[in-house]
């Protein structure tokens, strides 16, 4: 097995909701973090640190980090990379760990600067934001080679021995437009790490249908060349236009393809237990629902209807299974309610909110506490207009000071 180490970066809280008519609620992001530090993720691009109505909710979500609620994941925030932005960044919030991003690509420094700029303005501007970050007290840094796929690779050494020499702990090669394949990449990225020697990040985009191939691809040529792999995902392969490398399928990839398997070390604390519930909640935030032939947790996962493949996997799961429901969390009876059922909305009374909370083994000391609780419920239910789920609503009760903040936003 390499010594070197693959680790997930989970991307979902930043480019995920940035899926064209979709979003998140603050108080859905943050579950979304709980769910992923619990099954041990390494890493959450949690937000914007320099967008106004994300400072509460990243302020809130480092709390609980300091709560050790959200530890030991890494919580980091994306900015641009320009020296204003980073100041801004730790103005507005008490973030620590910052990606600091920019285009190298010929076709977007033409594109987006206009003759504004050229590359190696490029250069000085990511040089600054590095040293200001440095300055500032930033823990890790990282850098984003925007549309690094379409940057001319002497160019693209140069931009990441340049943010190394500057203090940068990693550089995250972009795919932006899906226009790698698994061969160019493991190519490009194999001659990346040797050339700069530095941990590389993997940021692939879906276009072409190879986000997780290349991401895997990416993340081999990295430890290949002797350096650690931090691969971005995305939570159900949500993200901009055809979407991210899928967090599951990155994962068994890894862990149970054919050149991986038994030859790469992934991140050892990573619990794939935890990955049905995390599906499941991101599918009923987003308000997408999960392909029926999704990876691991689509209903057809493991659903097996001709007769041969059938009587084979009754015989030995092993015959047309390559890992078991059971490891991904599959398999939990799930308790449905029938009859008479009391919800709780943003017109309820304190009277059947109790009576939901104890249905959850939540109790409350007052009706003073009851009604306090009962006020976040209401605007959480206001603010997100769908109902409420059990994991939203222990968590309101359990952290109503993170949870008052998750829900003010200050135009």
């Amino acid at each position: 097995m390499s010594e070197n180490t693959i680790y997930i970066v989970d991307v979902t809280n930043r480019d995920g909701v940035q899926t064209a008519h979709l979003g998140l609620a603050k108080l859905e992001k943050t579950l979304i973090n709980l769910y992923l530090n619990q099954m041990g993720v390494y890493q959450s691009e949690f937000g914007f640190p320099t967008t106004r109505h994300e400072t509460n909710y990243i302020n809130a979500n480092l709390e609980l980090a300091e709560m050790a609620v959200l530890t030991p994941m890494v919580l980091e925030g994306w900015v641009r990379a320009i020296p204003e932005d980073v100041s801004l960044a730790f103005d507005m919030t008490n973030v620590q760990h910052l990606n600091l991003s920019i285009s190298t690509s010929e076709q977007m420094t033409q594109g987006k600067f206009q003759g504004r700029r050229d590359r190696d303005d490029v250069l000085d501007m990511m040089a600054a934001a590095v040293d200001k970050a440095k300055e500032l007290g930033a823990k890790t840094i990282g850098v984003n080679a925007e549309d690094a796929s379409r940057t001319d690779m002497a160019y693209l050494i140069r931009f990441s021995k340049v943010a190394k020499e500057h203090g940068a702990d990693r550089v995250r090669y972009c795919d932006t437009l899906g226009y790698d394949d698994p061969f160019s990449i493991y190519d490009r990225i194999k001659e990346l790490a040797t050339e700069v020697e530095m941990p590389i990040e993997i940021h692939c985009h879906n276009d072409l249908g190879m986000a997780v191939a290349c991401s895997v691809a990416g993340a081999k040529a990295a430890v290949d060349a002797g350096v650690d792999a931090y691969v971005n995902t995305c939570v159900n392969g949500m993200g901009e236009r055809a979407g991210n490398a899928d967090l599951l399928s990155v994962i068994l990839a890894v862990q149970k393809a054919a050149s991986f398997s038994d030859r790469y070390r992934l991140d050892p604390r990573l619990d794939l237990s935890k990955s049905w519930r995390l599906a499941k909640y991101a599918s009923y935030a987003f308000g997408v629902p999960i392909p029926i032939n999704q990876v691991g947790v689509g209903q057809n996962a493991f659903a097996h209807a001709s007769g041969i493949h059938a009587d084979g996997v009754l015989k030995d799961r092993h015959n047309y299974e390559l890992y078991d429901y059971g490891d991904l969390g599959l398999g939990e009876p799930e308790i449905v309610e029938t009859g008479r059922q009391i919800v709780v909305g943003e017109y309820s009374g304190v009277r059947g909110f109790r009576n939901v909370y104890e249905r959850l083994e939540i109790e409350f000391h007052s009706d003073e506490e009851a009604r306090q609780i009962l006020e976040l419920v209401r605007y959480a239910n206001v603010l997100k207009q769908k109902p409420l789920v059990t994991g939203e609503l222990k968590f309101i009760a359990r952290y109503p000071e993170q949870t008052r903040k998750l829900l003010t936003l200050t135009p």
